[in-house]
């Protein structure tokens, strides 16, 4: 019983060391975009909706400190705009986020941090149209991000990660240059992955 005790002391160990300052973390997550609509003026008034997207993501995370990090996101996701009309199409959207966190227990076998910063978004490969009509839009978001999450170690240098944020992204709408309104898209982004440390 000593020595089963012993090994799993020994493996708890192992299992908790962790990124140091200078370390870079690299994550890969797989994420759902869902997006927390609002909107006004025409917009609102035909009920414009935009439909989650579940997608690869990649990130890293640069340790300015033990505690403190810079994480890098990186993803693009592509949702369908529905409306009262039916549906508008598609539009693709890369978020690139930049957030600062800081880690609790950056020694501990489960490890959360939570994390504010900058999100910048690039709107592309606009699809959506009423009729035959297209709908431009503003192709650049600028707004708020916040993060809270969590790293669980299961070796030394591998460790399962949960990660929730909400991103501020919106745009603007035009039909044949009249204005449509403002579409607040905000989602909440929810993530699971593993990562590793250099």
């Amino acid at each position: 019983m000593k020595k089963l005790a012993l090994a799993a002391a020994i493996g708890l160990i192992s299992a908790s060391a962790f990124a140091a300052q200078g370390d870079i973390l690299a994550r890969f997550r797989v994420i759902n975009v869902n997006p927390d609509v609002s909107a006004d003026s025409t917009l609102s008034a035909i009920h414009t909706d935009v439909k989650s997207d579940t997608v690869p993501e990649f990130d890293f995370t640069y340790m300015i400190t033990n505690n403190i990090g810079a994480e890098l996101i990186l993803g693009t996701s592509r949702h369908e705009v529905n409306s009262d009309l039916g549906s508008l199409g598609k539009v693709s959207v890369l978020p690139p986020t930049l957030t600062l966190q800081y880690h609790f227990m950056p020694e501990a076998t489960f490890r959360p941090y939570v994390g504010v910063g900058v999100n910048y978004t690039r709107f592309y490969n606009n699809g959506l149209k009423v009729g035959s009509t297209a709908v431009d839009i503003d192709q650049n978001s600028w707004g708020l991000a916040a993060q809270v999450g969590a790293d669980v170690a299961i070796s030394k240098n591998l460790f399962i990660n949960f990660d929730v944020k909400k991103i501020d992204i919106k745009t603007k709408a035009r039909l044949n240059g009249a204005d449509l309104g403002t579409l607040k898209i905000n989602p909440w982004v929810y993530g699971i992955g593993i990562g590793t440390k250099f």
